[in-house]
């Protein structure tokens, strides 16, 4: 198969079958977002992802993606890896219970578009590391903001809050 304006490079090679996420990744545009939509399904699917398989996945995608960068011919190749969106959803529903996975979904394809500090700091790292680690990094962010939010509306947080500063009863 041969995509338009690319190499043939994403479906000849092991590393451009993960990399891409078998093809995934040269559809253009909405690429993140598909590849993010297909890890939210293969989350579904298997009733969670654990850290192992999140690892797995980090590891061998660091190393496609890497290749992959190293041997593609597109002009701006990153665009085409999507792996890196895999490991990241799944980042930010480790540990969670499947009802976040929507509002996981939304909050880390915002902050894997906009790449706030330390993402943005993080994807400057050379070759498949950096691209992995914004990735990784920017779920762990959608991770620890809605362990926060349902903390702080849900488990009590703001009692504890008002109760430590005396505000209220």
């Amino acid at each position: 198969m041969n995509w338009p304006g690319r190499g043939t490079e994403a479906l000849r090679s092991w590393h451009g079958v993960i990399a891409t996420l078998c093809g995934i990744g040269c559809a253009g545009g909405l690429a993140g977002t598909a590849g993010t939509l297909v890890s939210c399904l293969v989350l579904f699917a298997a009733g969670g992802i654990g850290v192992v398989v999140l690892g797995v996945t980090a590891a061998v995608g660091t190393i496609a993606s890497d290749r992959y960068m190293k041997r593609s011919s597109a002009e701006d190749v990153t665009s085409e890896i999507v792996i890196d969106r895999v490991a990241g959803y799944w980042m930010s529903m480790l540990w969670l219970d499947l009802s976040y996975a929507i509002v996981a979904f939304f909050l880390f394809r915002i902050i894997d578009i906009v790449k706030p500090f330390p993402v943005s700091i993080a994807v400057r790292l050379p070759g498949g590391a950096g691209v992995m680690a914004g990735g990784i990094l920017g779920g762990a962010m959608a991770n620890a903001l809605m362990r926060a939010v349902s903390w702080l509306f849900f488990s009590g947080g703001f009692d504890l809050i008002y109760r430590f500063l005396g505000i209220g009863k």
